[in-house]
């Protein structure tokens, strides 16, 4: 399990769409991993939800692809985020990132996002 860093990925895109005001939709179409925003100011804190979340639903995370914990985790935390966007940037506060939380990998993941605005 692990908790990625994409607000910088994120960023980029929604500079490129060159909406000046309006919403950046993230979704991750996957069972076993989710999005989250959260602090980004220390390292640890990543480590901590995750473990965090574990003491939230006890079970065994078993061998990849075979985890029902994973699939709670990811209902729980969520598919999708929603930033505001505004003067072309998000508005995200000075400690938030985007996290995309895996709770089955490493696998390869897809983020679908969408800019939508002035």
């Amino acid at each position: 399990m692990e908790m990625v860093d994409v607000t910088a990925g994120v960023r980029r895109v929604v500079k490129e769409a060159g909406v000046a005001r309006g919403v950046c939709h993230l979704f991750v179409p996957h069972t076993t991993a989710a999005l989250a925003i959260t602090e980004n100011s220390d390292s640890s804190g990543r480590h901590d939800m995750l473990q965090e979340l574990l003491k939230t639903v006890p079970g065994q995370v078993e061998k990849a692809g075979e985890s029902p914990v994973a699939h709670v985790l990811s209902a729980l935390v969520g598919p999708s985020e929603h930033v505001l966007v505004d003067d072309g940037r998000l508005m995200l506060g000075a400690w938030q990132a985007i996290y995309l939380c895996e709770f089955d990998g490493p696998r390869a993941r897809n983020m679908l996002l969408r800019v939508s605005g002035d």
